[in-house]
């Protein structure tokens, strides 16, 4: 069968440590302040930069579901990718606003305030996504974020308590097979770690999944994300600047999971990649 994909001559979305296709669902999981947002930032980014810069030009959907996007640090990140790829070439001077503006017009951001408001959402995107075909990828921040909402209107029932994320994830889905657009969701941790993880193993053992089951079904990667602080800059000369000394050091531990052809039993593998957060975005380690 043909690709229905509308950017399928995009394959991936790539970043020097990372990779996944699209069609592909993955979970950003940890507690606040561990980089999940600025990872999907770098995404965004990555998506919407022009061509010419390094970037996939295609459009993207963010839906915000915590009220907390920065489009002050998101403007900051895409202005200085933009700068850095302007320096290399050293083109024309004054295209810098037109540039920024180009970018910000291939972005589409959607705030929501219930999960019935992100189940309408979804419904509306699926009109979009016919319309707008270089629409390529959906960033929802986050996931989880009317869990506790929808658990106290369920009552006592774990059906009740599920159903609006459940036909959430069913909508997705239908999504994913007809138009194989990547999704990045983020999922706050209900119990903090007070901790690193010490593997890979143990950290996702100790992180189980918790929304509904039909989301679960849908994920593809899941990245449990850890902050720390990095030794090598806390050991900095005495003539080093605080910044250095004190810069955070994220963690990423990514589990992958594939559904074997021979049977239903799903294939794990596991790998880490580590990451600062700086002025211009995120930068690998």
């Amino acid at each position: 069968m043909e690709d229905p994909s509308p950017v399928s001559e995009h394959a991936h979305f790539r970043s020097p440590h990372l990779t996944w296709h699209h069609g592909e669902v993955v979970e950003l999981y940890g507690s606040e302040g561990t980089g999940k947002t600025e990872l999907l930032y770098h995404l965004l980014c990555q998506c919407v930069l022009p061509v010419a810069t390094g970037g996939l030009e295609v459009d993207v959907v963010f839906v915000d579901t915590d009220y907390s996007l920065d489009m002050l640090r998101l403007v900051s990140i895409l202005d200085s990718r933009l700068n850095a790829a302007r320096s290399s070439r050293s083109p024309s001077a004054g295209s810098d606003e037109a540039a920024l503006r180009s970018c910000l017009s291939r972005l589409l951001v959607v705030h929501c305030s219930s999960s019935s408001q992100l189940l309408l959402t979804l419904h509306f995107l699926e009109t979009s996504l016919s319309l707008r075909p270089g629409l390529a990828l959906l960033l929802i921040d986050s996931m989880s974020a009317f869990y506790w909402l929808d658990r106290c209107e369920g009552g006592a029932s774990v059906a009740k308590q599920e159903e609006k994320l459940s036909k959430c994830a069913e909508l997705l889905g239908r999504l994913l097979r007809d138009y194989r657009i990547t999704v990045f969701a983020t999922c706050h941790a209900i119990r903090r770690s007070y901790s690193a993880p010490s593997s890979c193993s143990s950290s996702f053992d100790n992180d189980r999944p918790y929304l509904c089951r039909p989301w679960q079904r849908l994920v593809t990667h899941r990245l449990l994300c850890s902050r720390q602080e990095a030794a090598n800059n806390m050991a900095a000369t005495a003539g080093g600047s605080k910044e250095q000394k004190r810069r955070q050091v994220f963690t990423v531990h990514c589990t992958s999971s594939s559904s074997s052809s021979s049977s239903s039993s799903r294939t794990k593998a596991y790998r880490s990649s580590s990451f600062c957060v700086t002025d211009g975005g995120i930068e690998f380690i």
